[in-house]
């Protein structure tokens, strides 16, 4: 029989943590019916804390993991990409525990397409101290402190891709059942890659080293280097990284042009640093133009950040290219 979700945490994980992640999953699993029961064919609400238009699916799924978050023991605050301040459930204590963040619902752009849209967390260690309330603070830790991070895909199946900090492991829910089955033992990206996921749209708006990247890889084999590439651009970042982490390729949102003041668009802490976690213990790295984003230290529960990651090389070749710009003529 192979191995489920479960089975895996109770070898991984400390009680604590799985169960934390197993409350995760049982709100993941009421998106998933959400989304399939096409529940998300709404009129738009209202802005969210960042501006931007919430749907009726991304109030719910936000709501359905702070409720399923809430049971967990060892859980002491989340963090949500859909709310302006963190989410206390209990004390620090000395005790310690873990903070959840979380992206409910990536992608909701595309929900009324019917293109895969899907759900980011992570787990940091909560802070072991004298009994206060939790503070915005305790989650400002870099990625590297991260637990463990994964997100839900829901496409023609439902898939989970997690990280415990050791490899990355794959699993689909079985809809007859309700249960996770492992279907990925080791995830692993590619060193070496042909393709890229980027919105080519806004190549006039990007720095000099990523248009330099762009470029290179449109002049195929005729070009420097030396090989054709195909380009995927699905505006989902949870579509397009699982792509990626399924087959290999690079993905780019970096810094733009038009809002020159504000490092990127995707937020650190709910999609950048799991995502990155993600690929970095599948084998391939994570650049947000100045260093790895794993480690950069927040300074904002909504602090916006440059992304490009995937395959090793690809990533090697885009901090060799930017690099380059910063050396004086």
């Amino acid at each position: 029989m192979s191995l489920t979700v479960e089975q895996h945490l109770d070898r991984q994980a400390e009680p604590g943590l799985a169960a934390l992640l197993g409350a995760v999953l049982d709100g993941c699993k009421q998106i998933s019916a959400a989304v399939r029961r096409g529940d998300v064919m709404g009129v738009l609400e209202s802005e969210n804390v960042q501006g931007e238009v919430q749907k009726k699916l991304d109030v719910l799924s936000n709501d359905i993991l702070l409720q399923a978050g809430a049971r967990a023991p060892a859980l002491v605050a989340m963090a949500s990409e859909e709310m302006d301040d963190i989410h206390p459930v209990r004390s620090v204590t000395p005790a310690g525990g873990y903070l959840l963040l979380f992206d409910p619902l990536d992608g909701s752009s595309n929900i009324e397409v019917n293109v895969s849209i899907g759900t980011i967390f992570s787990v940091l260690p909560a802070p072991a101290e004298a009994e206060r309330p939790p503070a915005a603070a305790d989650f400002l830790q870099p990625g590297r402190q991260q637990t463990a991070a994964g997100y839900v895909v829901y496409g023609p199946q439902t898939t989970l891709v997690l990280t415990l900090g050791d490899g990355v492991s794959a699993f689909t829910l079985d809809p007859d059942d309700g249960r996770w089955v492992q279907t990925v033992e080791r995830v692993t990206i590619p060193a070496e890659t042909k393709e890229y996921a980027i919105n080519a749209s806004n190549m006039r708006h990007w720095a000099g080293p990523v248009r330099t990247y762009v470029e290179e890889c449109l002049a195929g084999e005729g070009g420097c280097r030396g090989k054709n590439f195909n380009m995927r651009w699905v505006a989902s970042m949870v579509a397009d990284v699982h792509r990626i982490m399924m087959r290999g390729g690079v993905f780019l949102y970096p810094w733009d042009a038009r809002e020159p003041n504000r490092a990127g668009k995707l937020r650190l802490m709910y999609e950048a640093n799991p995502m990155a976690l993600l690929v970095e213990q599948a084998g391939g790295a994570a650049f947000d133009g100045q260093g790895r984003i794993l480690d950069g230290q927040p300074t904002g529960l909504h602090q916006r950040v440059s992304v490009m990651l995937g395959s090793r090389a690809e990533i090697e070749r885009l901090e060799g290219l930017h690099g380059r710009a910063l050396q004086p003529a």
